[in-house]
């Protein structure tokens, strides 16, 4: 019986001196345990939480569930809506991993936390505890937070890439086919832009390309509205909640500003400006389109029309609509 006894203090004394935070619950949802480890992290002495189920203050400025009560009450379909990513490895055994942003009230800031929980059990197979540990992670998830930024960013002009605007419109095609409302889709291009950095070179044509981006940009003033880089010199803009003649108004503005920014193109003439070609596509009332191969077409299609009717306007499918 004292073997016994002497090998349960020293398992609580080991606990409690881990390097990785640490807190046990028993089956009511108690706190047993809180190491040095634990308290460090939260800022809170294991004297305030023992005995109590107050163990949430650590982490959150609200009374909700942590990891551990969720394997007392069997509650992993909880996890996605109370964690930002779910971890668990075998969710069947009450082993419960998960990741989230906690707000350490008394240590003081916003910490991105991987979390494992995980239940101990007597001899018969009956709960008595369950066991917490935490890892801060926040260095990490800030890194890959901007490795995931610069990955959907065009490193030159710093508006969205290629693949976030497939990204986006394809979640924006499943909102508005899903919700009956409009989406409009702008294809642009700038006319002769071979011969601008044929004349003045590649360093100044990466500068037109910033220019143009911050131009095409302010003219989209929605939240919802995405502006981006769609490969060379050619930009795309989504327009949720927007129908074609919406989506015209919008190109009609591109093209009046790229006009009044007067940027000279002198491998096209002395006197002669940039301009920019646009072809507009909706998914609307008018225009039932079955697929987004088809609204992405039709745009690619009308930008087509645009720049051989002319260049310096704007078109639709099927139109002869000039800006």
């Amino acid at each position: 019986m004292k073997a016994k006894k002497h090998h349960s203090d020293f398992a609580v004394r080991l606990m409690e001196h881990l390097v990785v935070p640490t807190f046990v619950l028993d089956r009511t949802g108690r706190v047993i345990i809180w190491n040095k480890s634990c308290e460090r992290l939260t800022g809170i002495p294991a004297s305030d939480v023992i005995g109590t189920k107050r163990h949430w203050t650590g982490f959150y400025t609200e009374k909700r569930p942590c990891l551990a009560d969720l394997v007392i009450a069997h509650g992993a379909s909880q996890i996605p809506s109370l964690y930002s990513v779910d971890c668990s490895p075998d969710p069947d055994r009450e082993v419960f991993s998960a990741e989230n942003w906690c707000h350490l009230p008394i240590a003081g800031g916003l910490r991105y936390l991987a979390i494992d929980a995980g239940p101990i059990h007597d001899e018969d197979g009956n709960l008595i505890a369950v066991v917490e540990t935490l890892r801060d992670i926040t260095i990490q998830k800030e890194a890959q937070d901007k490795l995931e930024v610069l990955a959907r960013q065009d490193s030159l002009t710093g508006i969205p890439n290629r693949r976030l605007f497939d990204e986006y419109l394809e979640g924006e095609w499943r909102i508005a086919t899903a919700t009956d409302r409009p989406l409009a889709l702008l294809m642009i291009d700038i006319d002769h832009f071979k011969a601008y950095n044929d004349t003045l070179g590649h360093l100044a044509g990466d500068h037109c390309l910033k220019r143009i981006a911050e131009l095409i940009s302010a003219q989209t003033r929605r939240e919802c509205d995405v502006c981006a880089r769609y490969g060379g010199e050619e930009f795309a803009v989504i327009l949720p909640h927007t129908d074609l003649s919406g989506a015209v108004a919008v190109a009609r503005r591109i093209v009046r500003a790229v006009d009044l920014a007067r940027i000279r193109n002198p491998g096209m003439g002395p006197d002669c400006r940039l301009t920019m070609s646009i072809g507009a596509s909706a998914y609307d009332a008018e225009n039932r389109l079955a697929t987004l191969d088809e609204l992405l077409g039709s745009a690619d299609a009308a930008l087509y029309a645009a720049k051989q009717s002319g260049r310096a306007c704007v078109r639709t499918p099927g139109s002869k609509l000039a800006a």
